[in-house]
């Protein structure tokens, strides 16, 4: 029987699997269209991955160490255990239901009388893989990563530094322009010669540093954990120096070791990249005696908010809250979001608010620095206060680090809200890892260059971006659609559209809500819901220069197009809708007026054709329901 010997994590894909001559292992995705080469190399685990025959990762070397040392040993392939899963769940997100179909393997790695697993996962979608060291609870180690991940000549990537940890603007670039040394933040999607999509982030991400990525400079991103990252500026502006200091140092695990799921989504175009379901797959179903209808529990409430910060609205006051509690029940919305003015009200303000507000059928979340909750008896007291006063929601802000300690705040910040029914906003936040999945109280995170962003001037361009890059790790809270000077290089329709593109299960709306209800299009805003139960990305889709989306509710469908910097025409063909003849109202810009909208009450058919004619920066919005 061949040994092979092991050293470092590894990229698998898989559905069969077999032993070749020279000590490699091959497998294959559940529909075969993935492949994954595993096999030894100068005592180097080397890894490949094939998308129909074309190389995704070329091969690269995968490495695990703790306490300095490479993680080696030896593996039997007759103990090699496999296991699949296909299941549906339901969701809160781009569809209604998610699919979870893999071939998994599980590799046993032998020494020094101990078992170290490599645990992997291979979908339809893409890979993933991960390491399980045990040990008892007495044993503290210090793990740390070096896989590479060896783009094929020629790719483009579009990426974006830890600068603002993850607030970045992304750059386009050919893989070779990627200098050594520079950062680039999950998830990092790149685009293939032959012209298919791949994005590589991690998963449920607990007990463990985040994982950052880091240009070698010869078309290889590496794996590297927060100890050997510069703390992000706004972790700088927010902490002290003895804070900061702390957090460089490297995470010792007591007790057994699971990294994250490392993670490639593969798909052979942005349509299939934006509906796949493997970061939330590769976390573990909700608890139900939290969550008893999982995403469904009657206290979790998805939905649109309000939100008084960036376009005007009076002083943090009762009576300006109210105010907007009274425009998010005349929109429908759900939820009203109040910045930190709320801690400064005295008497029964915020409960007289709470009440009011529930009456109107209008929730109220509360903003609040996560530095305070670091102290567990003062989170619990708080988190205690909040479910007594009937607070909906919490927008949690400034974690700005990726440390073994701040990723240990979230989890507790997740178990205890979840214990006081309380729903979850992370801002100031680390890239999503699918914890939706196991916390569907927690709605949705930043970790994005929003709206509030007053220095971003190429709006159109970042727009057109996000869709298909920091949105491939899950839902993000930009604060979508301003109709004022914050709109930049963009036009309202572009602004309204983005409600439907950029969307969220808390989808908060950074316009003045009375600015709302008095636009020609109130009405067709109103329709647009959190969340979705399908999505299609329209083939006139490129990354930085158009996201075009055909979205359907029930049996409404919305198309939603933002444009880049550049005019373009198009043409959607309506051949997603079901039979029978749609009234749709369409919202489009007035011209070269990017101030104004024009709407237009039509009909259409399956299989109609639309034809665009689409201004820099510009957008179109149209609502399809059956009579």
């Amino acid at each position: 029987m061949k040994k092979i010997l092991l050293t470092g994590c590894v990229l698998c894909l898989i559905s069969v699997a077999k032993a070749l001559p020279d000590a490699s292992i091959l497998i294959s995705s559940p529909d075969k269209q993935i492949q994954f080469r595993l096999s030894l190399h100068d005592d180097n685990f080397q890894y490949t991955v094939l998308f129909k025959n074309v190389p995704v990762v070329e091969s690269s070397t995968l490495v695990m160490l703790l306490n300095d040392k490479a993680v080696a040993g030896t593996v039997n392939i007759k103990s090699v255990q496999w296991y699949q899963l296909n299941e549906q769940y339901p969701w809160l997100g781009v569809h209604a239901t998610a699919v979870n179909n893999y071939k998994g393997a599980k590799i046993p790695l032998q020494h020094q009388g101990s078992t170290d697993t490599l645990d992997i996962r291979v979908y339809n979608d893409g890979v993933a893989f991960r390491m399980i060291m045990p040990a008892a609870a007495t044993i503290s180690r210090i793990p740390d990563e070096a896989t590479v991940f060896n783009l094929p000549a020629g790719s483009t990537i579009w990426y974006h530094d830890l600068d603002m940890h993850y607030e970045g603007v992304h750059v386009k670039k050919e893989i070779s322009q990627v200098k050594a040394g520079e950062w680039v933040a999950p998830p990092a999607t790149f685009k293939l010669p032959q012209g298919y999509y791949a994005a590589i982030t991690e998963a449920n991400l607990v007990n463990y540093p985040g994982m950052a990525l880091q240009a070698n400079g010869k078309s290889g991103l590496q794996i590297r954990l927060t100890q050997h990252q510069r703390p992000s500026y706004p972790y700088r502006l927010r902490y002290s120096p003895e804070d900061t200091l702390r957090l460089q140092q490297p995470a010792a695990i007591s007790g057994t070791i699971t990294t994250p799921w490392r993670v490639v989504i593969v798909g052979s175009d942005l349509n299939a990249m934006v509906n796949s379901d493997m970061v939330h797959n590769l976390c573990a179903p909700p608890d139900k005696t939290l969550f008893p209808q999982g995403v469904h529990t009657d206290w979790i409430v998805p939905g649109r908010a309000v939100w008084k910060y960036l376009d005007g609205g009076g002083p943090g006051s009762f009576e300006a809250a109210k105010k907007f509690t009274d425009d998010a029940a005349q929109l429908g919305f759900e939820h009203n979001i109040l910045e930190g003015y709320w801690a400064r009200w005295g008497g029964d303000t915020l409960r007289q608010l709470i009440d009011y507000s529930r009456q109107k059928k209008v929730g109220i979340w509360l903003w609040k620095h996560s530095k305070s909750l670091r102290d567990a008896n003062e989170r619990t007291a708080f988190f205690k206060k909040c479910h007594d006063l009937g607070v909906t929601g919490l927008k949690i802000d400034f974690f700005d680090h990726e440390a073994k300690e701040t990723i240990d705040l979230y989890t507790a910040i997740l178990q205890e809200a979840a214990q006081n029914h309380l729903l979850l906003d992370f801002h100031g936040a680390n890239k999503p890892t699918g914890l939706l999945r196991t916390w569907p109280n927690a709605l949705t995170s930043e970790a994005v260059k929003g709206m509030e962003s007053s220095k971003l001037e190429d709006r159109a361009t970042h727009e057109t971006t996000i869709p298909f890059t920091r949105f491939l790790a899950g839902p993000a809270e930009y604060t979508v659609m301003l109709f004022n000077d914050h709109k930049r290089n963009t036009t309202v329709t572009h602004q309204m559209a983005s409600a439907a593109i950029l969307s969220a299960p808390l989808l908060t709306y950074a316009a003045n809500p009375t600015s709302i209800i008095t636009n020609p299009a109130v009405a067709v805003i109103k329709d647009i819901p959190a969340v979705w139960d399908e999505t299609i990305v329209l083939p006139s889709s490129q990354i930085g220069e158009l996201a075009a989306y055909a979205r359907r509710k029930g049996n409404t469908w919305f198309v939603a197009v933002m444009n880049g910097t550049v005019p373009k025409k198009i043409s959607i063909t309506l051949r997603f809708l079901k039979t029978g003849t749609y009234k749709t109202t369409v919202v489009k810009d007035d011209g070269d007026n990017g101030d104004r909208v024009l709407v237009e009450n039509r009909t259409y058919a399956p299989g109609d054709t639309i034809g665009l004619d689409l201004a820099p920066g510009g957008g179109y919005l149209a609502e399809f329901v059956l009579p």
